[in-house]
């Protein structure tokens, strides 16, 4: 998917042409990836991980395109998750954005501000994936990726992200 902005030859509108021909590769050949390398890819979030360039290296709008998108790419290709999960995760990933940028306009710390962001919207995920599993809507683990793991990957994504927008300062309310 091509950013939805009118495309230029301009710097940016080829950066997020880029970043998201690379999200959506990824996501798309993670199951390949997974399966030849046997190695569970999953592990390591590969949507979010594809939000967190996107925040770090794109714009707000490209990253909320992506949110809503990069699972529902995801289900169209691979028939995974199933098609209820599948919007539970967008509406998580949306709300991570969009905590993740409103914060950022309230407060300084950014890598605090990514953990919060993270941390917030998987209490939202799992909350409602439990009530999911309860009333019989999805037959699915709870927790499928260990704990340890998620933490281990947003302490990372948030460190990468106070990283990068230390250092390049760039504007993270544009359009």
């Amino acid at each position: 998917m091509i950013n939805t902005i009118i495309f230029s030859k301009s710097k940016p509108a080829i950066k997020i042409a880029v970043i998201d021909l690379i999200a959506l590769l990824f996501i798309y050949f993670t199951p390949a990836l997974s399966h030849t390398l046997s190695l569970p890819v999953y592990l390591i979030e590969p949507i979010r991980l594809m939000l967190i360039l996107s925040i770090a290296h794109s714009s707000k709008v490209n990253t909320f395109l992506l949110a809503l998108s990069l699972p529902l790419f995801s289900h169209l290709f691979s028939a995974h998750p199933v098609f209820l999960k599948t919007v539970l995760i967008s509406f998580e990933l949306l709300l991570f954005s969009v905590l993740f940028y409103e914060l950022s306009r309230r407060f300084k710390s950014t890598f605090l501000i990514m953990l919060s962001s993270i941390a917030a919207s998987k209490l939202f995920y799992y909350i409602f994936k439990y009530l999911f599993i309860s009333y019989g809507l999805i037959q699915s683990e709870l927790i499928s990726t260990p704990v340890y793991m998620q933490i281990i990957t947003s302490i990372i994504f948030s460190i990468y992200v106070s990283i990068i927008i230390r250092k390049n300062k760039p504007d993270i309310y544009k359009f």
